[in-house]
């Protein structure tokens, strides 16, 4: 007996319709079958295409086809030739409709839409890990946003807040004893944000956190005058940069993304 030949019809790429179909001919014994698919179809031409081959190959057809009048029209095509047929999708999304008494989008390739827009998400997050308080200054050319500010401005929960929006983050520490990198004034100035805060709400902050740590909250890092020192830096860097600047005092992280999102959107728009 001949291996059967079985057509995958899709209006998408028809990955779904042949891993079906290879795990339903798995479990045939080691027995085999050639597939052919036949993806992106998108008129009845297409479909009178592959009734010719699978009547030409005593084949068999498999689809995935979301639009109705596509169905119809293959499902009767092939009871017309005698081909063996098989919808995967069709019936499925019959009864939802019954289910959810509303009608379906009937646009092909939203599964893989919503896949890639899961895999953008990852990808944003692993960034924004890689390229987390400066670690990797490369990143700042890579990024589609870097964030600038002084220590405890909330740069690292706000590079993942973005980051879960598809949006690559780069954030930069600014330390007055330290040169920022290169990059960061290489790399467009619309790209980057600068973190503003107040000294009071710095110091409070920074002094909450080293009581956190069962350190002396009297310590360097949480004293006014360094504070204020820091703040002078970050205000030149930033300047120096041409980007803008958000005061994010008493902002809640969320608050400060939908800022930088919204002025990204209207960028965009312009």
């Amino acid at each position: 007996m001949n291996d059967p030949i079985i057509y995958v019809v899709s209006d998408s790429v028809g990955e779904t319709a042949e891993l079906v179909t290879k795990a339903a001919v798995s479990q045939f014994n080691g027995s085999k079958a050639i597939i052919k698919r036949f993806p992106y179809v998108e008129d009845f031409s297409n479909i009178d295409e592959v009734i010719s081959l699978a009547k030409y190959d005593l084949g068999i057809i498999v689809y995935t086809l979301v639009k109705p009048e596509m169905r119809r029209y293959l499902s009767q095509k092939a009871k017309n030739e005698n081909i063996p047929i098989f919808d995967i999708i069709g019936p499925l999304m019959d009864q939802l409709e019954s289910i959810y008494q509303h009608k379906p989008l009937l646009e092909p390739g939203l599964v893989r839409k919503l896949d890639e827009e899961y895999f953008k998400k990852v990808e944003a997050i692993e960034f924004a890990v890689k390229y987390d308080d400066g670690r990797d200054p490369r990143g700042i050319m890579k990024a589609d946003i870097v964030l600038v500010g002084v220590s405890r401005t909330s740069k690292t929960p706000l590079s993942q807040y973005l980051a879960h929006k598809r949006l690559k983050v780069a954030n930069v520490p600014l330390v007055p004893e330290v040169d920022p990198p290169e990059e960061l004034f290489q790399v467009p100035a619309h790209k980057c944000f600068g973190l503003k805060i107040s000294s009071e709400k710095l110091n409070s902050i920074r002094r909450e956190r080293l009581i956190s740590l069962g350190l002396n909250d009297q310590a360097s890092y949480a004293n006014i005058n360094r504070i204020n020192e820091e703040i002078r830096y970050f205000e030149e860097i930033t300047k120096k940069i041409g980007c803008e600047v958000i005061d994010v005092t008493n902002k809640a992280v969320e608050e400060t993304a939908n800022i930088i999102i919204n002025k990204i959107q209207n960028r965009k728009g312009t």
